[in-house]
């Protein structure tokens, strides 16, 4: 298989793991504000959503069909 049709079959997997997990959570955390000793941060909770596994699943296939060997 060509490095093409590999990226595609670990975007598939990631697409089901997602999927599998019904979403993944993440936290993003910022600096906001910093003044001597003084640290005010900020957490921004975010949820990767089935959808983007369904999606990874589909340009996955796309890219395993794009990168498998012709017969020629």
């Amino acid at each position: 298989m060509r490095p093409l049709a590999w990226i595609g079959v670990l975007l598939i997997i990631g697409g089901i793991v997602v999927v599998a997990m019904k979403g993944i959570p993440y936290t993003k955390s910022r600096n906001e504000v910093e003044v001597g000793p003084l640290k005010v941060t900020s957490q921004e909770r975010g949820m990767v959503t089935p959808i983007v596994g369904v999606a990874a699943i589909v340009i996955g296939g796309v890219l395993v069909f794009a990168g498998r060997k012709g017969s020629a």
